[in-house]
């Protein structure tokens, strides 16, 4: 299967071009798609643009407009957009190098997969990537993708470079907006032992084969169910764990994920010597 890039261009280290071609890393996979449906009829709703004086009218006569007060508009036609030149709209141009650790994952966006656009290219892209290869460090550029300019993060993936879009600054919120109400009481000594012993019966390395869209999978098995004439069970909504039996809560997790243990790591056996269960220290009196 033949992949249409997202974007072309060239990829510039300082005075070496190559042409590039961008490829977006992720897909909709089985994706569960709906349309909205009249059920009196069973037809599929059309969405038609109307203007609420003249009516309906044809998508291809609109422009794009930018409101500068209540109802008035400044109106840009697509030529003019495209008039905009930066030199990132057909340049990934690298700028900056700098350590991966120290670009935070809350600015990770999009991936991207960056491939030499043509047998010509192939040699510069090479070097380009080789070096960045052995800097061990990760590359900053610039490109416009659609009609924004997006920042890179370039890094060697096996032949080719990973590429991921990163969020500016004003895009990502600062945490103490959202946890400044997070009290600062310390938790229970005894239940954090707890919950760490059932961290160590999760531990095990990073398969993303385990990890479907469940989400997904049950609404397909919804239609399916609906196709056969079935009516669908609901599903009860699980319910909150009540502070005071927390503790209770934790140990019953703790000797639940230790019985499934054998069936989830194929090394269980190891961790099957350890204790089912960890009896939480007695606090001190005083």
């Amino acid at each position: 299967m033949a992949y249409r890039p997202t974007w072309q261009g060239h990829l510039k280290l300082s005075l070496v071009t190559c042409p590039v071609a961008l490829y977006t890393a992720i897909s909709s996979g089985g994706d569960v798609h709906f349309n909205l449906i009249n059920p009196k009829t069973n037809n599929r709703i059309k969405m038609i643009t109307t203007d609420p004086d003249t009516g309906p009218i044809d998508r291809s006569e609109l422009v794009k407009g930018y409101e500068v007060s209540k109802g008035e508009y400044i109106l840009l036609s697509n030529e003019e957009i495209a008039s905009v030149k930066l030199e990132s709209t057909k340049t990934i141009d690298i700028e900056r190098f700098v350590a991966g650790g120290e670009i935070d994952r809350l600015y990770w966006d999009h991936p991207y997969f960056l491939a030499p656009d043509g047998k010509l290219a192939q040699e510069a892209f090479g070097v380009i990537r080789t070096a960045m290869e052995k800097s061990g460090q990760i590359a900053l550029a610039r490109v416009v993708i659609g009609t924004r300019e997006r920042i890179l993060a370039l890094e060697p993936r096996d032949k080719g470079i990973l590429a991921y879009t990163i969020r500016t600054d004003a895009e990502v919120r600062k945490p103490d907006e959202i946890f400044a109400g997070i009290s600062d009481k310390a938790a229970d000594a005894n239940m954090i032992a707890i919950a760490e012993k059932i961290i160590e019966q999760q531990e095990g390395p990073f398969d993303p084969s385990r990890f479907v869209d469940r989400y997904e999978e049950a609404l397909k098995a919804l239609i399916e169910d609906k196709k056969k004439g079935h009516t669908p069970a609901k599903v009860a909504e699980p319910e909150d764990t009540n502070v005071v039996d927390l503790m209770a809560a934790l140990r019953a997790s703790l000797n639940a994920k230790g019985k499934g243990a054998a069936k989830d790591e194929p090394n269980s056996k190891a961790k099957a010597a350890k204790p089912a269960t960890a009896k939480p220290r007695a606090r001190k009196a005083g």
